[in-house]
């Protein structure tokens, strides 16, 4: 799929960092129906039903929410090395985590990337039982699985560059503004046979605009609004369900209880052709958004999740303007 010397394959897991596990677990398995896979005093590792690695989304307690991590599965622990030297050789800090440093998983590369986010490479997990099929056991809304990440990030260009030529990522859909210069502001890249494993949208950042899970159908999604609604949890709801012009998919975004927003996603299309063509958006077409043309509230705009620096635990810092240093060598 690409000349890299490592195969990344696709987004699988996600780290939280949460204030209360209690009313987060209430939020994840009551309510959206994840699958306990373990769980401590201070850490849930939950699953999709459709799910058979040990986890793809960690709840971590801390005293300041964040995302941790985001993990991307990679096909050996070969790739996990080449990423490591990859990674040092970048500027950038890694470093090794040993089987089992995160529960269920096995060798893996920790970074904090040139443009501040918290990324982590593996190719090993635990396998689980089959749940997909235990219908008598799903609960709530029954989340599928792991779908992507959404990233807010000032210096734009540079990561689009970065996740598509330095990582191999795909472009499939892009939003460009019409007036010349032509200038990209928002892009979705793929590994995976879909539209997406990770969009970069420019914004203040680092930050983690939503981590994104499958949902069987539009009527799964539908239900999932009756849950909250019948459970008084309905101020979890921030927008949708609706359907995006971007990548056709029927969605609905929600906050957990530390803010965190989640969006369930199903029904958009494969990108598996080596020849697909990416399509463009202009940026002044309200349809790229949601296709009905219905406005988008501004929450949706301006807020996302801080990130963690994975050497001191502490949020990075958020800015508006591209930075200095590693980065920097991939702004034109």
């Amino acid at each position: 799929m690409s000349h890299h010397p490592f195969q990344i394959l696709r987004a699988a897991h996600a780290e939280l960092r949460v204030s209360d596990l209690s009313k987060s677990r209430a939020f994840y398995v009551d309510a959206l129906g994840f699958v306990v896979s373990d769980e401590t005093s201070t850490e849930i590792y939950l699953r999709g039903v459709e799910e058979r690695n040990h986890h793809s989304l960690i709840l971590k307690k801390s005293d300041t929410p964040a995302v941790g991590h985001l993990g991307f599965r990679v096909a050996s622990n070969e790739d996990v090395e080449a990423l490591y030297q990859f990674y040092l050789q970048q500027g950038c800090y890694a470093r090794l985590r040993e089987p089992n440093e995160e529960k269920g998983q096995g060798l893996a590369v920790l970074v904090q990337d040139p443009f501040g986010f918290p990324v982590e490479f593996f190719s090993d997990m635990t396998a689980l039982e089959p749940y997909h099929q235990k219908y008598h056991l799903h609960r709530g809304g029954a989340v599928r699985r792991m779908d992507h990440f959404n990233l807010f990030v000032p210096n734009f260009s540079a990561a689009f560059e970065f996740w598509q030529k330095e990582l191999g990522f795909k472009l499939t859909e892009y939003v460009e503004t019409d007036e010349e210069p032509q200038e990209k502001t928002a892009a979705w890249l793929c590994r995976k046979p879909s539209v997406h494993d990770i969009a970069l949208m420019k914004g203040a950042g680092p930050r983690v605009h939503h981590i994104g899970f499958w949902m069987d159908d539009m009527m799964s999604i539908i239900r999932v609004c009756d849950i909250l609604g019948g459970a008084a949890m309905h101020e979890h709801i921030e927008r949708g369900p609706g359907r995006h012009g971007i990548s056709n998919a029927f969605f609905l975004y929600l906050r957990d209880p530390d803010g965190h927003r989640i969006e369930l996603y199903t029904s958009d299309y494969l990108t598996i052709d080596p020849d697909l063509q990416p399509i463009r958006w202009s940026a002044q077409d309200p349809r790229r958004q949601t296709l009905w043309g219905h406005s988008t509230p501004e929450s949706w705009w301006k807020e996302a999740s801080l990130v963690l620096d994975v050497q001191t635990s502490q949020r990075v810092a958020v800015s508006d303007c591209p930075p200095n240093g590693v980065a920097a060598q991939y702004i034109k």
